[in-house]
């Protein structure tokens, strides 16, 4: 699951608010132990652009 989430946002990330969405559903769908990987990989991929929107995420 944790690949297609990475994927989803991947396809999705030029677009603010469907970035947003998908962020949130992937957050909902994955196992605590993979949030943390996945968090470290937004911020690594899509930082610079979304930075503040994965912050607020994941609070």
């Amino acid at each position: 699951m944790l690949e297609f989430c990475k994927k989803v946002l991947v396809k999705v990330s030029f677009d603010r608010s469907l970035f947003a969405k998908e962020l949130k559903k992937s957050i909902s769908w994955l196992k605590k132990d993979e949030l943390l990987h996945f968090k470290e990989w937004c911020i690594q991929r899509f930082g610079s652009t979304y930075g503040d929107l994965i912050q607020a995420s994941f609070a």
